[in-house]
């Protein structure tokens, strides 16, 4: 019997967006702990810079970069200084907001905002990145973080909700267009997820009664993302592409 393929990404230089807490930290943190020079990226640069030195401090290779993931000009320069220390062969598309309000009460700017970010976003450093990965020649693999929200609904963030579907969607059609490049597209679809964030949310009785409706009856944990997103971004993943992979306890395939 053959080794098992590796999830390990070394040497490989790795991309994280929206990498200033949360999810995207705890990316960068995994990317780099498995070998992937990354560079974390966000609006506010001061904001990485504890991050990068813990990255640093486990023996990690880590760079911090503006980004704002709704300006192209911004996208454009961000993948210039990705270019300097070498052309990205990960992309974790991780950037995003939400608006929590009733339907009727979410405004123009609301909608936007969360589209905006979520899903031009998404589209605008995917492209960006896979034109640099098609000009290097080597391929490479975009991971978009979606939402299980993508593909079922809940009440008052339904900009959000739409902006995730659309993700889903865009996911498939990059991994259609790119194939060809050997580029892999995949979406990585959350449930609900503790951080630091929305710990004590979870905790409270809006939150009991949220996981009572979860088929496992637990929130995941950030680590719970680890494996699946290793896959979608390492050569153990190498023939998946236009995958949406659902980490919820079972969430989505529920009916509640």
């Amino acid at each position: 019997m053959t080794a098992l393929p590796s999830l390990r990404l070394d040497g490989k230089v790795a991309l994280v967006t929206g990498a200033s807490s949360g999810l995207g930290a705890h990316f960068a943190q995994l990317l780099a702990a498995t070998g992937a020079r990354v560079v974390a990226a966000a609006r506010r640069v001061d904001a990485l810079q504890a991050l990068v030195q813990r990255i640093q401090d486990d023996g990690g290779q880590a760079r911090a970069a503006q980004l704002d993931v709704t300006d192209p000009a911004s996208v454009r320069a961000c993948l210039d200084q990705v270019c300097a220390w070498g052309v990205p062969q990960v992309l974790v598309n991780n950037a995003g907001v939400t608006v929590t309000r009733p339907l009727l009460e979410q405004s123009v700017e609301d909608f936007d905002q969360v589209v905006d970010t979520n899903l031009k976003g998404c589209w605008l450093v995917a492209t960006e990145s896979a034109r640099r990965m098609v000009q290097a020649g080597g391929g490479g693999a975009i991971v978009n973080v979606a939402s299980i929200l993508g593909e079922r609904v809940a009440g008052g963030v339904a900009p959000y909700a739409i902006s995730k579907a659309g993700v889903v969607q865009a996911t498939r059609a990059m991994a259609l267009e790119l194939a060809r490049h050997r580029i892999r597209v995949n979406a990585l679809l959350p449930g609900y997820i503790a951080t630091d964030l929305n710990r004590e949310f979870l905790r409270s009785e809006a939150g009991e009664k949220l996981r009572a409706r979860i088929p496992s009856r637990r929130f995941g944990e950030l680590e719970d993302l680890d494996g699946p997103l290793l896959l979608l971004a390492s050569d153990a993943g190498s023939a998946m592409s236009g995958a949406c992979v659902a980490v919820d306890g079972a969430h989505l395939v529920s009916s509640l």
